[in-house]
């Protein structure tokens, strides 16, 4: 009954003038009469909000809550005021309301409702029909288990949108380089090169362990009222249903059965689905305070920190060969505390007399393909041309040509010259044998 009235208070105040006086007469048409109790509560009100809160009516209603006394009875009328976006740091689209996200996404209220899944039903159902997401799984390199969660062409489509049109907008930390215009592997990996010492490291479950919450936290920050934050939040994210998990394989490796366990219990509340359009950015955006935390921790000793998706990487001089078991507990320790996990069995030390490997990228001098990966790919051309591109397709790969074009790309991405070189041989085979 308390927060009952609370709601219908906070709305009242909002639909009324924002004084003493104003607030005393608002509440009185909650409660059909002029309470005592009203011109303090009025009076508390205004010294929390000097000014009108129009975007954050729940957290005004809870303010009013707790300063209600327990006499105060049930309200007998509940005003409703509009909600309005009060700032908008980064000049996104002015989204007031529920109908301006409609709008926006070419929604009406019945489909966003639905869409949005604030009820979060898709938990208890298997009917395909009445799930917004298609679940796959795909084994890792690791050999974990990742859960895919693709969203079906009806919200993706609404999703891109609201990525063009919102998300875009919002600027993630200098230190990211995933999922960003004009960033890649390279320019992740290029400030370590020549670096005395490599520290690489990966976030476990990273798209899982971005909650709800946290998404809510990134589209309030960007000023959008409460109603249209919990909106949004609810079209990028999803659970998974219990049926789904069911049929979601255990890792062969018995050691990634705590890994699997977490996932689990990840998937099992409102988070980022790792396969919708929105995710990347959204994952970028909530590490936001992570990438802020361990820029400065790297900088405290002397190094650089950058982070590619769910791959950390730090590196410094030659004092770094010295208690790194230190840097590395309070990188966990950070991760921990911004409701990430680092994965223990990925974290490697690098010293410049061995190998240091980014992301696939050798950056003991600069950041290239290895060798031998070069080496490798050139064979495998090679004998493409001699013997048919059919006699090293081993491993059954689908589109093995689309495979050997990727994997020159990549190549030529890095080092020009030697990607040259491995397009001619491409170019000589002949693909109908």
């Amino acid at each position: 009954m308390r927060l009952e009235l609370a709601r219908a208070l906070a709305g009242a105040f909002l639909a009324g003038p924002w004084t003493r006086a104003g607030l005393v007469v608002s509440g009185a048409v909650v409660l059909r009469r002029r309470a005592d109790w009203l011109p303090a509560l009025g009076r508390q009100v205004l010294e929390v909000y000097p000014s009108a809160p129009l975007d954050r009516p729940r957290e005004l209603a809870a303010v009013i809550a707790g300063r209600l006394p327990d006499r105060a009875g049930r309200p007998l009328s509940r005003p409703v005021a509009p909600t309005r976006m009060l700032r908008n740091p980064w000049h996104l689209p002015v989204l007031h309301d529920l109908a301006d996200v409609g709008r926006l996404l070419r929604l009406d209220d019945a489909e966003l409702e639905w869409f949005a899944d604030g009820r979060h039903l898709a938990r208890g159902t298997s009917a395909e029909r009445l799930l917004h997401y298609r679940v796959s799984t795909r084994p890792a390199p690791s050999g974990a288990v990742r859960v895919l969660e693709a969203p079906k062409p009806r919200l993706k489509a609404v999703q891109r949108l609201l990525l063009a049109r919102v998300l875009h907008g919002i600027p993630p930390h200098d230190a990211a380089h995933g999922f960003r215009p004009r960033r890649s592997v390279a320019t992740y990996a290029a400030p370590h090169a020549g670096r005395a010492v490599v520290v690489r490291m990966d976030l476990e479950g990273f798209f899982a362990s971005v909650s709800v919450s946290r998404v809510y936290g990134i589209l309030r920050t960007a000023g959008y009222p409460e109603p249209v934050a919990h909106c949004l939040a609810g079209l990028t994210t999803t659970v998974l249903p219990r049926s789904a998990w069911a049929r979601v394989p255990l890792p062969a490796d018995p050691a990634l059965l705590g890994a699997h366990w977490r996932l689990g219990r990840r998937l099992a509340a409102p988070h980022l689905p790792q396969g919708a359009p929105t995710s990347p950015v959204l994952a970028n955006l909530a590490a936001y305070r992570l990438d802020v935390r361990l820029t400065a921790l790297a900088a405290s000793w002397g190094g650089t920190y950058t982070r590619y998706a769910d791959d950390l990487a730090l590196s410094g001089g030659r004092t770094w060969g010295r208690g790194t078991s230190r840097l590395l507990d309070a990188v966990e320790q950070v991760a921990r505390s911004e409701g990430f996990r680092v994965n223990d069995r990925k974290t490697a030390v690098l010293p410049r007399a061995g190998r240091q490997v980014l992301a696939g990228l050798v950056v003991n001098e600069r950041p290239h393909v290895s060798r031998a990966e070069v080496d490798l790919l050139r064979a495998v051309l090679h004998n493409c041309v001699r013997h048919g591109p059919s006699s090293q397709n081993s491993a059954g790969v689908p589109d093995f040509r689309g495979h050997l074009v990727g994997r020159v790309a990549w190549v030529a991405q890095h080092d020009p010259a030697r990607g040259e070189r491995l397009r001619a041989v491409l170019d000589e085979i002949d693909w109908s044998r």
